[in-house]
C-alpha cells in the first residue's frame, strides 16, 4: 500500500504556497481560511515537519516546504494532464474563444465568413475580455492575448506585432487647422488610451517633436473607444496599422503622418498549457496564423 497523504491537503498546500497565503488559498478553492490552516496542520503532522513559518498574517515556506512543493507542484500536474486528455473530446468542433473588444470588431469580425467558408462544420463561440483568463477554472479554450509575452503556465503562438500610427477623419486634413506637418498636432486634440497614455509620447518623440503640447486631450479605456473617437472626429488617435486598416481603405480614417511606431507588444493566440487541441482549436489556430501571415506579408 503506498503511504501518501490526502490528495485534498496537498492541494491546499500547493495554492497556500502559490498565493503565499492561507486567506488567498482558501478564496481559491471556496473553503474558508480555518479550513485551510486545519488541513496544513494535518499534513504537517502527517510529514513530521513544518511546511509554513507564520509571520503575522503572512505565510512563508521554511526549506523542507520548499523543498516538497517543487515535488507535489510536478505531481498535481501530471494528474491535471492526464486528466485533461482522458475528459478533453479530441473531435469536439466547437471552441470558445476570448478576444480584447478592438481585435474582435475590427479584425476578427470582418474575417469570419472566411473562416466559416474554409470550416462550415466548427462551431465559434466568441466572447470578449480585457484580462487575463484563468483556464483552469473557465469554459474558454483559447484567446488572444496583448502584451509581452511573459505569461505563465499558458501555450503562446506569436501573432504579430502591434505597429501604431496616427488616424482621424478626413475632415482634420482640411480647413485652417489642417494637419500638413507633425507639429501641427498642437493645434488638435490628442485621443489616449488610459491604460498606455505614454504611447503618444513615445510617437511623438519617435517623430521628432518630444516637447509638443497638444491643444487637449481624451482619455477612453481601450483602442476600440479611441478608433471610434477619431472616426467621430473628436480627435487623432493612434491605432494599430493592421486593426484600423478597413476604415482607413474605405477612407472614413486616413493617416496623416505614415510613421509607424513599433509598440514592442504583440498579439499571441494562447490556451492551456499541455492541453491537447480538438479539431475545433487546431483549425482556428491554423486559420488564425495563417491570416495575420497573408496580412503581414501583403
Amino acid at each position: 500500500m503506498r503511504r501518501l497523504p490526502p490528495l485534498n491537503a496537498l492541494r491546499i498546500f500547493e495554492a497556500s504556497a502559490r498565493n503565499s497565503s492561507f486567506v488567498k488559498a482558501a478564496d481559491e478553492l471556496a473553503v474558508t481560511a480555518s479550513a485551510v490552516s486545519q488541513q496544513i496542520r494535518t499534513l504537517e503532522e502527517y510529514l513530521g515537519v513544518s511546511l509554513f513559518s507564520r509571520v503575522r498574517r503572512q505565510v512563508q515556506l521554511t526549506p523542507s516546504g520548499e523543498q516538497y512543493l517543487v515535488a507535489v507542484k510536478h505531481a498535481l500536474d501530471e494528474i491535471e494532464v492526464a486528466t485533461q486528455r482522458l475528459m478533453v473530446n479530441p473531435d469536439s468542433n466547437v471552441v470558445s474563444i476570448s478576444v480584447a473588444p478592438n481585435f474582435l470588431i475590427r479584425w476578427l469580425m470582418p474575417r469570419m465568413s472566411r473562416f466559416q467558408e474554409l470550416y462550415p462544420d466548427i462551431e465559434l463561440q466568441i466572447n470578449t475580455s480585457l484580462g487575463l483568463i484563468d483556464f483552469g477554472r473557465s469554459n474558454t479554450d483559447m484567446a488572444v492575448y496583448f502584451g509581452h509575452g511573459d505569461w505563465d503556465d499558458i501555450e503562446m503562438h506569436f501573432l504579430r506585432k502591434l505597429t501604431l500610427v496616427p488616424v482621424c477623419s478626413p475632415a482634420l486634413m482640411h480647413g485652417a487647422k489642417a494637419l500638413h506637418k507633425v507639429s501641427d498636432l498642437r493645434q488638435h486634440t490628442l485621443i489616449h488610451v488610459s491604460a498606455r497614455k505614454h504611447e503618444w509620447d513615445d510617437w511623438l518623440e519617435h517623430a521628432g517633436v518630444p516637447f509638443l503640447k497638444p491643444k487637449n486631450s481624451l482619455s477612453v479605456s481601450n483602442g476600440h473607444l479611441a478608433t471610434a473617437a477619431a472616426l467621430d472626429g473628436l480627435g487623432v488617435a493612434l491605432a494599430d496599422v493592421t486593426l484600423s486598416s478597413r476604415e482607413v481603405e474605405s477612407g472614413q480614417l486616413v493617416i496623416p503622418f505614415d510613421i509607424p511606431l513599433d509598440s514592442h507588444k504583440a498579439f499571441y493566440l494562447v490556451y492551456r498549457k499541455h492541453r491537447p487541441l480538438t479539431v475545433g482549436m487546431r483549425a482556428f489556430k491554423e486559420w488564425l496564423i495563417s491570416e495575420m501571415d497573408v496580412k503581414s506579408s501583403g
